[in-house]
């Protein structure tokens, strides 16, 4: 399925049912196929899950004025316009976790919960030369991105056919400058709105993130300037929704359950 939004196109599956939405946006560099772990643990439960390519990645148009968080927290907000659904739980993953503290700030009406999954959502400290060059390196060149997702998997292995179907997506026009874009994107706006959240907000986090320094303590900080909670999921890397699926499922629906019990 598709939508059109600022001149492009955005992808997107939808799992068709009468239960509450959940709108699913991936990290950087990766497609809407990281979901298909998670996907049926929520429909099993009573969701209706859509899975969104961002802009550059996957079936989405490679080629976009903007990749900003924000510019993809339109398209989100498009996307449920365009569906004529919701309020919606928005789950995100990474670059997108900027994406869910400006969507939820932007449009409250259309968000009843956020789940930030290994989130990048606020200005982090500067990087030294070494990492800024392994940086440019790895959002440049399709086989260093490939060995750097694999790398954040910490227990299992990524999924054979995300890999395959990851590796041909990237060799397309247009797909590694989509993510370089995004590495150099400035999320500062973003994290100006932390205040604004009044969403209630979940932050899943694996321990073993390896993006993150002391992956708890970021878990954190985030979950503490959006008045949200921590789930921590043992021995995840950076994509515990891929990785761990059932129990990033367990965290998710218990959060959602407390708060319809509240």
């Amino acid at each position: 399925m598709e939508m059109s939004f600022e001149s492009g196109r955005i992808a997107y599956d939808d799992t068709a049912g009468d239960g509450p939405l959940v709108l699913c946006l991936p990290g950087m560099g990766v497609t809407r196929q990281t979901y298909e772990p998670l996907r049926p643990l929520l429909v099993a439960a009573g969701y209706r899950v859509v899975t969104m390519d961002l802009r550059g990645a996957g079936e989405t148009d490679a080629r976009w004025a903007d990749y900003s968080p924000q510019a993809i927290g339109r398209d989100a907000i498009a996307l449920l316009k365009h569906l004529d659904a919701g309020p919606a739980i928005l789950v995100t993953n990474s670059y997108t976790g900027a994406t869910a503290v400006w969507a939820a700030a932007e449009a409250p009406e259309l968000f009843t919960a956020v789940v930030l999954g290994a989130p990048f959502a606020r200005v982090m400290p500067k990087q030294s030369p070494f990492m800024r060059a392994a940086q440019w390196a790895v959002t440049t060149y399709r086989p260093l991105w490939m060995m750097f997702w694999a790398s954040l998997y910490k227990t299992r292995k990524p999924n054979p056919q995300e890999r395959k179907a990851l590796k041909a997506s990237l060799a397309e026009p247009g797909r590694m400058a989509a993510i370089k874009a995004m590495g150099d994107a400035d999320v500062s706006v973003c994290e100006a709105r932390m205040p604004e959240v009044r969403t209630p907000a979940l932050v899943v986090m694996g321990t073993r993130d390896p993006d993150f320094p002391d992956p708890a303590a970021e878990a954190r900080l985030v979950a503490g300037r959006i008045d949200g909670s921590v789930a921590m999921i043992d021995g995840a890397g950076h994509y515990p929704h891929s990785e761990f699926p059932e129990e990033t499922a367990a965290a998710v629906l218990a959060f959602l359950q407390g708060r319809q019990d509240a």
